[in-house]
């Protein structure tokens, strides 16, 4: 079916894209970039933050599928303000899209255009707890992985659903072009397309099979990270996340200094000597700080995410995770995708910051996530059930098929072995915790797992991916000897 999907958006797309590109979308499908903070900066206090902007738009019908007679959802070829992430949203968290979703982008400055990528759909394991005020908020959104693209300004998508119950009946418009159709351009978009019709609305199949109110989300991370920590201009928001790692830097620092095994061991006992018995004073096993890119280093827009931090009991595993973002980028563009994705989840998907606890970057670079200080128990949404007690560590890139760089492994082998070790917790054992609810332990279940586990280990997903997944085994082996064990 795929092959016929193919065949028949290759015949439509030769077609329309002998047609002028349709003109960057306007007020009405597009949210502008955040102004809050603006009275701040007329005030002469202005953020050196990068608060870049997204662009919203509607998906509607186009075509249908000759096999399935499945409508055909998505965007014709268009030119748009520039980019360098997408996604796809829609209203129900809870609902899933059942069916292959494929972009293809316009290189800015180039106008060359990409071949077919797929977007990968399921992203709901990903996510709060349920049940939890931050899964349970107004504005949260269902919504495919993040896929990183670079800067681009054009954009085309097809959103194939999957064959559902009723699917080819009813109304709609066919194949071909019709009084509406591909083949005068647009199919509404922003205007009789506005809203974001799924196939239940357009009365063709079933509501289960495309969520409603599907959204392309266009992400511009922004400008390019600090180069200096100029304290002077800090927000209130921003000076709260720098002081959360007072401890560790100072105030307005871009980077969290490596320590060596000998420094740790004095900042631990600093940290915690109250809390310690005897034999863990006195032969601790924790493994030497690395060094981490702040939020203020990567350049966060510290007034998108809620400002108040949520903490839990201690950290008694590591659940390592990829974002399934593609590997097309560059070390040095690391901190504009972890940008990217924390616009994502907190703009477009409604939580109340970035999902994960940490990001490591194919170089081996490793860069603090949600806020709320890096050796604090924060917790975080990237293990639906099992964000309570746990880590969130995401591999920056897709490894379904590619093995990730040694530099990465070695990276959530140092940073697990500090980040456990502060919790007295040994990288190559097992531990007990509490199902919040997901779909492979019910809800109040204890779980035995890995201290250093997979996602797919308490949720049945991909994640994060059989490649990367296989390095697990060394990277406790490695973090428990840099621990000295």
């Amino acid at each position: 079916m795929r092959g016929i999907l193919a065949s028949s958006i290759g015949v439509i797309c030769a077609a329309a894209l002998a047609l002028p590109l349709a003109p960057p979308s306007t007020a009405a499908d597009a949210r502008p970039a955040p102004t809050a903070g603006a009275a701040t900066r007329a005030a002469g206090t202005a953020r050196p933050d990068v608060p870049g902007s997204t662009q919203s738009l509607s998906l509607g019908p186009l075509t249908r599928d000759r096999a399935s007679g499945a409508t055909v959802l998505g965007l014709a070829p268009r030119a748009v303000r520039p980019f360098s992430l997408l996604g796809v949203v829609w209203d129900d968290p809870a609902a899933e899209l059942h069916g292959r979703v494929r972009v293809r982008t316009r290189a800015a400055g180039t106008g060359v255009w990409s071949g077919w990528r797929d977007v990968e759909t399921h992203y709901a394991d990903h996510v709060a707890d349920p049940g939890s005020a931050e899964g349970a908020a107004d504005g949260v959104r269902g919504a495919t992985a993040p896929l990183w693209v670079g800067e681009s300004d054009g954009v085309e998508i097809r959103v194939q659903p999957e064959p559902g119950e009723g699917e080819g009946e009813g109304g709609g418009e066919g194949e071909g072009a019709g009084a509406d159709g591909f083949g005068g351009g647009e199919f509404g978009v922003g205007e009789s397309g506005a809203g974001g019709l799924g196939v239940g609305e357009s009365g063709v199949g079933d509501h289960s099979v495309v969520p409603s109110g599907l959204r392309l989300e266009l992400v511009d991370p922004g400008d390019e990270a600090l180069e200096g920590p100029r304290i002077g201009v800090m927000s209130a928001e921003a000076t709260a996340a720098s002081e959360a790692n007072s401890a560790l830097a100072p105030l307005g620092a871009l980077e969290i200094p490596a320590l060596d095994g000998e420094r740790t061991r004095q900042e631990y006992l600093t940290l915690h000597g109250a809390e310690l018995t005897e034999q863990q004073r006195a032969e601790p096993y924790i493994g030497p700080r690395p060094a981490i890119v702040t939020r203020r280093g990567w350049g966060a827009d510290e007034s998108l995410r809620k400002k108040r931090f949520v903490y839990t009991g201690k950290v008694k595993a590591a659940f390592v995770h990829h974002t399934a973002s593609g590997d097309n980028y560059e070390c040095a563009q690391a901190p504009s995708l972890v940008r990217g994705f924390y616009r994502y989840h907190v703009r477009s998907l409604g939580w109340r910051d970035i999902g994960y606890n940490f990001l490591v970057d194919k170089c081996g670079r490793i860069y603090e996530g949600r806020a709320g200080g890096v050796a604090k128990p924060v917790k975080g949404a990237h293990t639906m059930g099992f964000n309570t007690d746990t880590t969130g560590i995401a591999v920056i890139g897709s490894y379904g098929s590619k093995k990730p760089s040694s530099s990465a492994v070695k990276a959530v082998a140092r940073l697990t072995a500090w980040k456990l070790g502060l919790h007295g917790m040994n990288p190559r054992a097992k531990t007990y915790l509490k199902s919040a609810g997901g779909n492979l332990y019910r809800k109040g279940k204890k779980v035995r797992l890995n201290v250093i586990s997979g996602h797919r280990d308490g949720f049945n997903t991909s994640c994060p991916g059989g490649k990367l997944y296989k390095k697990l085994g060394t990277a406790r082996a490695t973090a428990a000897r840099y621990q000295g064990r």
